[in-house]
């Protein structure tokens, strides 16, 4: 596996109970090389425009969340900076033996696995991987996924109870910035959230916090 030593940010989120299993930290990569149609985080598809990030640091900020069980990769595309996620929980679980790990990919399991190194590197990593592209034709209230022809793959036995538990939808957390901004979390259930939320929220004099950004 490269040594990356830096990876490039879109997000970060502290806390958050709607995005896998329950407690975890959220990351947001920044930078995709696939364009579905309807995404939700349009502006961590661009490769520009992240905060570099050291792995050391995130590593820093992971650890200092005592009210968390793992983190959550998300995007962007992870894959995309799989050699830096894999050094980072590695780097995290040095500290916390058993901090859990859950990543999003456009990519199905298949590919993932004939993949690079890097690729394969932090799949060994993971508890858990959602799979698979965003479909807007096949959107769905389902658990942590946004459409049917995403899939939830267990890699360890780290949580046996999913398969025994509703496959409904988590919905999303809000939360409002110092300024009065809003940012939310989550797998929206319904199609078309998003736009209808902004909406919603511009005709009460409310902005949607969109831009890239530093939680910690």
């Amino acid at each position: 596996m490269a040594e990356v030593t830096r990876i490039s940010v879109a997000r970060t989120l502290d806390r958050c109970t709607v995005l896998g299993p329950g407690a975890r930290a959220v990351l947001w990569v920044q930078g995709c090389p696939l364009r579905c149609r309807g995404c939700v985080a349009a502006e961590t598809l661009p490769f520009e425009g992240g905060t570099d990030r050291t792995v050391p640091e995130l590593a820093d900020w992971l650890c200092g969340l005592p009210s968390v069980e793992g983190v959550t990769l998300s995007g962007g595309e992870p894959f995309s900076q799989a050699a830096g996620l894999a050094a980072l929980l590695d780097a995290v679980r040095a500290r916390r033996p058993d901090f859990s790990a859950m990543a999003y990919s456009g990519l199905t399991y298949e590919v993932l696995r004939r993949g690079g190194a890097d690729r394969r590197a932090l799949l060994r990593r993971l508890d858990l991987l959602v799979d698979g592209p965003y479909v807007a034709a096949l959107h769905g209230s389902l658990r942590w996924r946004g459409s049917s022809n995403q899939r939830l793959v267990a890699l360890t036995d780290r949580y046996p109870e999913l398969r025994s538990q509703p496959d409904t939808s988590a919905g999303i957390e809000v939360s409002v910035e110092p300024g009065g901004a809003l940012s939310w979390a989550g797998v929206p259930p319904t199609r078309g959230f998003r736009a209808g939320l902004e909406a919603h929220l511009a005709e009460r004099g409310f902005v949607l916090h969109t831009k890239a950004r530093r939680d910690t």
